[in-house]
């Protein structure tokens, strides 16, 4: 008997260790690797192996966690960048100006992922921006967009609705990116910028 309950704690910790482990590594729980922990421009943040055969299975995890469609990096490249230009969290209660030129890549877009890496729960329609935006205002090569719980006066296609979002982050795809990207991403990326405009104070 006085070997059974070493042998069974031995299995209880080892266990332990394993699914904590698995979580961590998934990106789980909050603290611990992170997607865009290889590549950081200006706090928006990648990672190549997302969509490569090379990708381990942690990497894979945290992919689906995210909901990226994981293409190759040849086909489409991901950024997400989670704080304003001053490193404050992006959150609901504030207003937001995103500005950026043109990318080394044949089509782009800029999305907002709740905390839970989801589309906020609203039914506002605003939750991207994107080249055909920035084409259609006749701001191909210098656009701005806002980004707030409200429209606040903006045109339709300049404003994306934060509302229900918590605490979030923007996610930046850049489609059919060009070798220059993909061989040095620092020295060929310019990122858009988030300047905070204001918060509104809560209770």
């Amino acid at each position: 008997m006085r070997f059974v309950l070493p042998l069974l704690l031995a299995a209880i910790l080892g266990l332990a260790a394993g699914v904590g482990s698995a979580f961590w590594m998934g990106g789980l729980l909050p603290f611990g690797p992170r997607l865009g922990d290889g590549i950081d421009i200006e706090d928006w943040r990648s990672d190549w192996s997302i969509g490569s055969e090379a990708a381990d299975p942690y990497v894979r995890a945290r992919i689906a966690r995210h909901g990226l469609l994981a293409l190759r990096k040849e086909e489409a490249v991901y950024f997400t960048r989670s704080v304003d230009e001053k490193g404050r969290a992006l959150k609901e209660n504030c207003a937001y100006r995103v500005s950026g030129g043109s990318f080394p890549a044949e089509w782009w877009s800029i999305t907002l992922y709740d905390a839970d890496s989801r589309l906020p729960m609203n039914e506002d329609g605003a939750l991207s921006f994107d080249a055909s935006d920035a084409e259609a205002l006749g701001m191909a090569e210098d656009w701005t967009f806002m980004i707030g719980a409200d429209q606040g006066g903006m045109a339709p296609r300049q404003w994306v609705s934060s509302k229900a979002a918590g605490t979030f982050d923007l996610t930046l795809r850049l489609y059919l990116p060009s070798e220059a990207l993909l061989a040095s991403p620092e020295t060929a990326l310019t990122p858009p910028s988030i300047e905070q405009i204001a918060c509104e104070r809560k209770g």
